[in-house]
C-alpha cells in the first residue's frame, strides 16, 4: 500500500476526502478534453460534471483492492469517452436545435478580455480542424496531445492496441498540418 499514488491512497483511507484529492488532481485534463471533444465550454462543464458524478457513484461500490490497482486519470477518461459519445448519439437522434434558442457559451470569469478573445479564437480554429479528422483520428490526437495522455493510456481509454493508436495519432496530425496550412 505504501507505493500507491496520493490519490489512490487518499481513496481507500477516506471515500469523500479521497474524491476531493481525485477531482483536484484530474479536473483540468477532464475539462479540457471534454472541451476539445464537444466544441463548448457550456458542453464541456457539462461533461465534466457527469464525468465526475459518475465516477464518484462508481468507486463508491469498489472495494479496496480495486480502488489500489485503479488507474485513475484513464479510467476517468474512458467514463468521459462513453458519456460524449452516448450524448452524440442521443444529439443525432433529435433534430438540430433553432440556433436563436441556443445559449451563448461564456467565459471563464477569471479571464481578461484579450485572454478570451485569443483563446476563443485559437480555440475555435483548433475545435474546426479536429472537427474535420475522421473520429477516431480526432479522439486519439485529443487524448495523446490535448489531455496529455502516454499512448498506453490513451490504449486503454480507447480499447485498442498501442500501435493503431500511434497509427491514428500520426495520421491526424499530418491531417491538421495539412488543413491548418491550407487556412
Amino acid at each position: 500500500m505504501d507505493c500507491l499514488d496520493p490519490v489512490r491512497k487518499a481513496l481507500l483511507d477516506d471515500l469523500d476526502g479521497g474524491f476531493t484529492e481525485l477531482y483536484g488532481a484530474h479536473r483540468d485534463v477532464v475539462f479540457s478534453t471534454a472541451l476539445r471533444l464537444s466544441g463548448r465550454w457550456a458542453d464541456a462543464e457539462d461533461l465534466a460534471a457527469e464525468t465526475f458524478l459518475r465516477a464518484y457513484r462508481a468507486v463508491a461500490g469498489y472495494d479496496a483492492e480495486r480502488i489500489a490497482e485503479l488507474r485513475t486519470r484513464p479510467w476517468l477518461l474512458t467514463i468521459l469517452m462513453n458519456i460524449w459519445r452516448n450524448c452524440a448519439r442521443a444529439k443525432s437522434r433529435k433534430p438540430p436545435p433553432d440556433l436563436r434558442e441556443e445559449p451563448v457559451d461564456t467565459v471563464d470569469p477569471r479571464e481578461g478580455v484579450e485572454e478570451a478573445a485569443l483563446r476563443r479564437e485559437t480555440g475555435d480554429e483548433l475545435a474546426e480542424l479536429l472537427s474535420l479528422l475522421p473520429e477516431e483520428q480526432r479522439l486519439a490526437v485529443v487524448l495523446r496531445h490535448v489531455a496529455d495522455l502516454p499512448v498506453d493510456e490513451v490504449a486503454t481509454v480507447l480499447r485498442i492496441p498501442q500501435g493503431t493508436v500511434k497509427s491514428h495519432v500520426s495520421r491526424g496530425l499530418k491531417r491538421l498540418r495539412t488543413l491548418g496550412g491550407a487556412r
